[in-house]
């Protein structure tokens, strides 16, 4: 399904880009100038991650030496070193929508009544990694942290390039501020990747916590019925479906990982079943409807927010004089 010189050809135009917008926050002539080629270069390192990815699935160019070797380069340049990467995305994809053992390569998910028994500090851990400023400084707690710090100390021989991509993010940091300045070293590097990794978290984000998402114990699950059920489509107009290499076509990209970036809307209108799925969209009440969603309700059978039942549990406690008669928050209290 790959065709070896149209992969090329998005590989080497989107590089050419990426190396002429962070020319331009070094040496346009004008501030703004430079503003614009920043947030360029960081909208272009996201598509070029989605490409990254598509590599790293085997999608593109699965026989190339020389692909392969590029790709671990930008992989240790993005903070994404193709070890975790590939470990963590392969689970994730394995085990997407599980209520147990879907964490790893992707956000934790509780049930409502796991919430309601566990401890404040592991309540607390919980609603940290799906906070809304968890994702938007992905940079920091996503790919400093989850991709690079944490992989190295956990497993240091096995992932050993996350040191390296570690370092080596520092050492160029320092060379932009020692030749170029701070304001060279926000403009190059600072913004494009809090860009890049503020999108591309929360895209990772919305694609599997969206309203509609369906979420399964072990026994019930299968890898189609995930794809197309725990996976969404989002939409978005030609100018973000480009920058995020149709990413969008996320139900498509899990149920056939090996579909080239380019060829899933083929993929969408070659089989009349995939042309409805579950949607999300860049839309601001959109975004504020999935990060509203923090754990799965079994009864319901969706996705709900904390902040509706921790008040209404409250209010019942008061009428109880204090003392939760809920059996769930009684297990929470001989949990503490």
């Amino acid at each position: 399904m790959d065709c070896s010189v149209r992969s090329w050809c998005y590989i080497l135009s989107t590089a050419l880009l990426l190396a002429l917008a962070i020319a331009g926050t070094l040496w346009s002539p004008h501030l703004a100038d430079k503003i614009v080629c920043s947030l360029f270069t960081g909208l272009l390192i996201l598509r070029f991650f989605v490409i990254y990815h598509d590599q790293q699935h085997q999608a593109i160019l699965p026989h190339s030496r020389l692909a392969e070797a590029l790709m671990r380069i930008f992989g240790i340049l993005a903070l994404s070193p193709s070890s975790i990467w590939r470990s963590s995305h392969n689970h994730h994809h394995n085990h997407n929508s599980k209520l147990r053992g879907s964490h790893i390569g992707s956000f934790p998910i509780m049930t409502k009544a796991n919430y309601l028994k566990s401890s404040k500090a592991k309540r607390f851990s919980y609603l940290f990694m799906r906070h809304p400023l968890t994702i938007l400084f992905g940079y920091v707690f996503v790919f400093f942290h989850g991709m690079c710090l944490y992989p190295f100390f956990d497993k240091p021989r096995e992932h050993y390039d996350c040191l390296i991509a570690f370092v080596l993010h520092l050492v160029i940091a320092a060379t932009i501020v020692y030749f170029l300045g701070w304001l060279a070293l926000l403009l190059t590097l600072t913004i494009p990747f809090f860009i890049a990794d503020a999108v591309g978290t929360y895209l990772f984000y919305a694609q599997h916590n969206f309203p509609g998402v369906s979420f399964n114990d072990n026994a019930g699950w299968t890898y189609d019925k995930a794809a197309l059920e725990s996976s969404s489509y989002m939409i978005t107009g030609p100018i973000w479906a480009w920058f995020t290499a149709n990413i969008g076509y996320h139900h498509i990209h899990h149920l056939n990982a090996r579909i080239p970036f380019y060829r899933l809307p083929e993929a969408v209108n070659a089989i009349s079943e995939l042309k409805h799925p579950r949607t999300t969209s860049l839309h601001p009440m959109e975004i504020i409807r999935c990060l509203r969603l923090k754990v799965w309700d079994v009864e319901s059978q969706r996705m709900v927010g904390v902040n509706n039942f921790k008040s209404a549990g409250e209010k019942k406690d008061r009428r109880a004089g204090g003392r939760s008669t809920n059996p769930n928050h009684l297990a929470e209290d001989k949990h503490l």
